[in-house]
């Protein structure tokens, strides 16, 4: 029985995936909304082109203490010290669909930890939460509102004003397929 030849492991390594909390209004809830958040996350380090070297340039050499890659970095860069990462805040632009409601996870791909060694960037997951209404509750696609009736009104019938200038939404604009 004869052995084969030794692989080396593959160093390149995922970047990790991020959560953060996005606080909306129910107005932007039913309308759909773009937001610009502001997550810390790890991006390519630029002095080092993400080689986690000083001079710019893979300088590695074997190790046994190479925490799985079969190398190690010679003359690691200052700024990052050897990660080829470093931690930054970035803008990101998420697109908030209509008809969100608490709980609702979005998914902004490409946009977490940036990966080690050439590795594939995680993602971003935002999670919503819908701000309560001054007048309105929300129970899935229903709105509801405690008004005041007057006792004749109660028992004899008559018409009561909705306030809904306050919410500025037609019922038609809720995308059910969007939850």
């Amino acid at each position: 029985m004869g052995g084969g030849a030794r692989r080396k492991a593959d160093p390149r390594r995922p970047g990790s995936d991020l959560r953060t909390d996005l606080e909306i209004t129910l107005e932007e809830a039913a309308e759909g909304c773009t937001k610009t958040l502001e997550v810390e996350r790890l991006v390519p380090c630029e002095e080092c082109n993400a080689t986690g070297s000083k001079d710019g340039r893979a300088g590695f050499h074997d190790c046994p203490t190479c925490r799985g890659t079969g190398q190690t970095i010679s003359n690691p860069c200052p700024k990052c010290r050897g990660e080829g990462r470093v931690h930054k805040d970035v803008k990101v632009t998420l697109r908030v669909p209509a008809g969100v409601n608490n709980g609702t996870k979005l998914r902004s791909t490409g946009n977490g930890d940036a990966g080690s060694n050439g590795g594939e960037t995680g993602d971003l997951y935002v999670f919503i939460e819908v701000k309560p209404h001054d007048i309105f509750t929300r129970d899935g696609m229903d709105l509801h509102c405690t008004m005041p009736v007057p006792f004749m009104d109660a028992a004899l019938g008559g018409e009561m004003p909705v306030p809904t200038d306050t919410l500025r939404v037609t019922p038609y604009q809720l995308d059910e397929e969007a939850l």
